[in-house]
């Protein structure tokens, strides 16, 4: 391979012992720090957040690294334009494919990709709520490659995870690293103003004061402890399914002190997210949510049917999405990805495999997906049997190595760790706005390109400078 193409950008250095210029501070400090004792620090420091990811008696604290990563203002404000883009376009994706699919009619996205989408719901064609912004939230997976360019890898658009995070870790990070040098732009005010206001924006028409649900799991959720956190910032009860309960076209909750208020808007977090289990029956989102939305007596965020945006062969095509719904330039590319549904393509990547990532089209946290360059000569020939069998289940894309950022390992010591970007987009009734910042995930393992939390990964502060 190229060495310019293999080789990882890095995030501080512009060569080896020559900082980028705006990373010259944070390097001094920490330099000049207790590298054993700042990592105790901010494990206390998690701890008494009460932070954790996991469930039961598994769930620990969220592992953190203190050395945060920095972006400098020109770049990130560069970035955030093509997310809002991004994210205005899959909002129109969105209510175009459960209604008139005028972009299906125009040529730019097969029927069969939006059809065969894991999350598609088919009977939620034709009624969602006029007016409603189904991805309120999107939390778009960010990667820079060995160029330095951002691009984005995959779109979240369910009910993305790790915001309370990105909130929890600028507390840590700035309480045990105080650094000399530009400022970086504040995270929790304007992230609780976003989640409000998108909450706000998505009560139905005429309640001013809404009544807000975060729905859970429970403890049994691996992000429970993010749940509880949003309901706070948000100002929002934080209940189960079973604190639910459906009145006609209006839906209510039954709290603790014997009330049972109507809900005007609900905040989904628990993992169902399909309106059939795999029996066909209707899940309890179904019986309990899908109707009041549909009537418009209960705003969603996210709404349901959000999964096709997911979707990882939808992702090919949200550059034209932008084009066709915005009539804009993409200003944030994609990562290309490969339908290996489509013959051509299957022989390019089965001819030259381990150059690439393999992903189911559906499935989120990192599951299913084979970094074909790092795994087993059987766990290879086992992924072609399967490719050859079932290709349209997957797609493919050619392995980007993420950049580089110094992170603080055991015994001590810095040392450069793979890392991508989670930044948050929020949309309400006319606007979009990006979170400055975002959660940096971290391959804790030297070499590792997997980053996600529940495959052993870290997190970092993202610093925006001002």
């Amino acid at each position: 391979m190229n060495d310019a193409l293999s080789t990882p950008y890095d995030e501080a250095h512009v060569a080896p012992g020559v900082a980028r210029e705006h990373y010259e501070g944070l390097l001094g400090t920490i330099a000049r720090a207790d590298l054993t004792g700042l990592r105790d620090a901010a494990a206390r420091r998690i701890a008494e957040l009460g932070a954790t990811f996991g469930t039961g008696h598994d769930a620990g604290a969220f592992l953190i690294d203190p050395v945060p990563r920095l972006i400098a203002g020109a770049e990130w404000d560069a970035l955030a334009a093509g997310l809002d883009q991004r994210v205005r376009a899959l909002n129109q994706f969105v209510v175009d494919s459960y209604g008139p699919r005028a972009i299906v009619e125009a040529g730019v996205v097969d029927a069969a990709i939006i059809d065969g989408a894991e999350g598609y719901e088919p009977a939620l064609r034709g009624r969602l709520p006029p007016g409603a912004v189904p991805v309120a939230i999107a939390g778009l997976d960010v990667v820079r490659d060995p160029a330095g360019t951002f691009r984005v890898l995959e779109d979240n658009c369910r009910a993305p995870s790790g915001f309370a995070y990105a909130v929890a870790l600028r507390e840590v990070t700035q309480a045990v690293l105080p650094v000399a040098g530009p400022p970086c732009r504040e995270i929790a005010g304007p992230a609780r103003e976003l989640i409000t206001g998108v909450l706000r924006d998505a009560a139905p028409d005429g309640v001013q004061e809404p009544f807000v649900v975060v729905l859970t799991d429970g403890p049994c959720n691996l992000a429970h402890w993010e749940h509880a956190r949003l309901a706070g910032l948000a100002g929002a009860a934080l209940l189960r399914p079973g604190d639910l309960e459906r009145r006609g076209h209006r839906l209510h909750a039954r709290l603790p002190d014997g009330r049972v208020p109507r809900v005007d808007v609900l905040y989904r977090r628990c993992d169902e997210d399909r309106l059939r289990d795999s029996d066909g029956r209707p899940t309890f989102l179904a019986e309990l949510l899908a109707d009041p939305w549909t009537r418009g007596t209960l705003g969603l965020v996210n709404g349901l049917g959000t999964g096709v945006a997911d979707d990882k062969l939808v992702h090919a095509s949200v550059e034209a999405m932008i084009g066709f719904y915005l009539g804009e330039e993409p200003l944030l590319g994609s990562v290309a990805t490969f339908d290996l549904g489509r013959p051509e393509a299957l022989r390019e990547v089965l001819d030259d495999l381990e150059a690439f990532v393999v992903k189911p089209r559906g499935g989120c946290g990192g599951n299913g997906i084979v970094v074909c360059g790092h795994a087993e000569p059987h766990d290879l020939a086992a992924l072609r049997a399967t490719l050859r069998k079932t290709p349209g289940g997957f797609v493919a894309q050619r392995t980007v190595i993420l950049s580089s950022s110094p992170t603080l390992v055991d015994p001590g010591c810095l040392a450069p760790r793979h890392v991508d970007l989670r930044p948050f987009t929020f949309s309400g009734r006319g606007w979009t706005r990006t979170l400055p910042g975002g959660l940096t995930r971290v391959a804790m393992a030297e070499g590792a390109l997997v980053v996600n939390s529940s495959r052993d990964g870290a997190a970092k502060d993202t610093w925006v400078l001002q």
